[in-house]
């Protein structure tokens, strides 16, 4: 589906070698098991079991994103400035426009979610309806839209999948739960089939890993871009994420915690100050992100001058 979002070749080449390790990985590790349990049968069973929870995630992918977030979808007439600003973002960016879904939640975010253009949702959260302004909140949907048209978010998806398969093979071996599988060795080497299948798991979820993060801070950048050109307000976005990000520090611990799970779909990562999750976090870093809106605003002719509107009209 073709839209008026800027194109990204870089994006799309990330997103297609992901694909193609992600499934290079998911084989290998099918071969692994296949080796260490000395069954292909079995091997067979534990490789459908995983598609088939890969399969329900990307189908169901935008009801439990929504769901985790305690999201509601909300009907136009229960929100009509939000779905207003999201029928004309869609039209200017000719795409089909997806649910619409608020998250009761004072932690200030957004983020979208579907396996298609036609199969997703965008939500924000009262937090961020709390803070920002109607151009601000217009630069943060235009960027949650941009992943949709992009269909990046898709890719997030089977690969925060495939994390979560083999995070519950690791925990299957941790717990003992391939313990039936260790009483055999190998053939010939003496390696026991359980630190074979666990060894397996540790290297594909690293992979997974990586790969989220590495694909996650690109397309961040690619919708920042995206919806800047779409709207021609890049200090908008840009005042937005400043208000976001600053704003992380005034939420509660426990809050941030709960919703981490979705780190990887938020607008901004749900983390305060600097450590080491913050170093290996799926969105690159605030200054990265205002320099390339400087960048935008350049070549549209409009340059960041530091004056982001602090005040006005909030949601």
């Amino acid at each position: 589906m073709k839209t008026r979002f800027v194109r990204d070749h870089g994006l799309t080449a990330r997103m297609t070698l992901t694909m193609f390790l992600l499934g290079a990985l998911f084989v290998g590790v099918i071969v692994g098991l296949m080796l260490a349990v000395n069954s292909p049968g079995l091997a067979l069973v534990i490789g459908l079991v995983g598609l088939g929870i890969a399969w329900y995630q990307w189908f169901n992918s935008d009801k439990i994103a929504l769901r985790a977030m305690r999201a509601r979808v909300v009907a136009p007439h229960e929100a009509p400035e939000l779905h207003a600003m999201v029928d004309r973002l869609c039209a200017m960016a000719d795409m089909p426009k997806p649910v619409v879904a608020i998250a009761y939640t004072d932690l200030p975010n957004a983020f979208a979610t579907g396996r298609s253009p036609k199969h997703s949702a965008v939500c924000v959260t009262t937090g961020i309806l709390d803070r920002l302004t109607v151009d601000e909140l217009e630069g943060v949907l235009a960027h949650e839209l941009s992943h949709v048209a992009h269909r990046d978010v898709m890719v997030m998806t089977l690969a925060s999948s495939a994390a979560i398969i083999t995070g519950m093979v690791l925990r299957g071996a941790g717990y003992g739960g391939l313990g039936m599988l260790g009483g055999r060795r190998g053939n010939n080497n003496g390696v026991p089939a359980w630190l074979l299948v666990l060894v397996l798991s540790i290297v594909v979820y690293a992979a997974s890993f990586l790969a989220i993060k590495l694909l996650g801070r690109y397309r961040e950048l690619a919708a920042d871009r995206a919806g800047a050109f779409l709207t021609g307000k890049p200090s908008a976005l840009a005042s937005a994420l400043t208000k976001i990000s600053g704003q992380m520090s005034a939420i509660p611990q426990r809050d941030l915690r709960a919703a981490q799970p979705l780190n990887a779909f938020f607008i901004a990562p749900a983390v305060s100050g600097v450590s080491l999750r913050t170093l290996t976090s799926t969105h690159p870093s605030l200054e990265q992100r205002l320099e390339q809106l400087a960048k935008v605003g350049a070549e549209l002719g409009r340059p960041l001058d530091g004056g982001f509107p602090t005040t006005g009209p909030g949601r």
